[in-house]
């Protein structure tokens, strides 16, 4: 057995993925399902990932998306798959998003359902390279997305080099927002400049719905978070729907 082999086996029996639903509340429906890597006993992103050797995190990284994909299609999500990315691993392996592609592509999952989702700070420095990669990647079918936006120190540059087909609002700037001033200057300047360059905004985070109707009367449609729906562990969520009026 190779170390491909190896690491797929370990990936399957290590841990597994939950599922959160992103709602478009104007259309009052599931837009997407985000696949979130867990321990089988519950373990966080974080405490899995940490567990990786150094050596084969982007390896790891790759090959999880696999795992993912095959598990939301034999549970039948529909929609678009958002998939959590590493960019670096761009550098260390020429299959880094093929192999996302040709797994689509066997699930009967056209390329243009699936979203990577990159943290703002992991391209932070190496942009000009990034967008030059994802570009070409994009030319597959696949979209891409900014996630935890705001986070960081590269977002106004990312949007300036790059063109996301999606921006991810960091949860931080979402908390507490409808109380919050500064936020909400931020927040609006961020949504009107997205509107501008036909970029989806997805708040993620959104908890309360205060600060869910705050962010819907500055015109956001797409949310994710605790309000409409808990990641669930192998299996597709319902998501509630509340109303906007106040």
């Amino acid at each position: 057995m190779d170390g491909r082999q190896r690491l797929h086996e370990h990936v399957s029996r290590a841990y597994s993925f939950a599922f959160q639903p992103i709602v478009d509340v104007a259309a009052r429906r599931i837009a997407s399902h985000e696949a979130l890597i867990r321990g089988r006993a519950g373990e966080s992103a974080a405490s899995v990932l940490g567990s990786v050797p150094a050596g084969e995190l982007y390896r790891f990284d790759e090959e999880s998306r696999v795992v993912a994909l095959e598990l939301a299609a034999g549970i039948g999500f529909d929609g678009q798959l958002n998939l959590n990315f590493l960019p670096r691993g761009l550098e260390a392996s020429e299959t880094a998003v093929t192999s996302t592609v040709e797994a689509a592509h066997r699930c009967g999952v056209g390329p243009g359902r699936i979203v990577l989702e990159v943290t703002e700070g992991e391209v932070i420095g190496n942009a000009a390279r990034f967008a030059q990669a994802m570009d070409a990647y994009r030319c597959l079918g696949v979209r891409v997305a900014i996630d935890d936006f705001g986070a960081g120190y590269a977002g106004l540059n990312l949007l300036a080099d790059f063109q996301p087909d999606a921006v991810k609002l960091d949860m931080n700037l979402v908390r507490g927002i409808a109380g919050r001033g500064p936020r909400q200057a931020i927040v609006r300047a961020v949504a009107q400049a997205c509107f501008d360059l036909g970029i989806e905004l997805v708040a993620e985070g959104v908890e309360t719905l205060d600060e869910y109707r705050w962010l819907a009367g500055e015109g956001i449609c797409l949310f994710q978070g605790y309000l409409f729906a808990r990641p669930a562990f192998e299996r597709l969520p319902a998501a509630n729907l509340p109303s906007a009026a106040k």
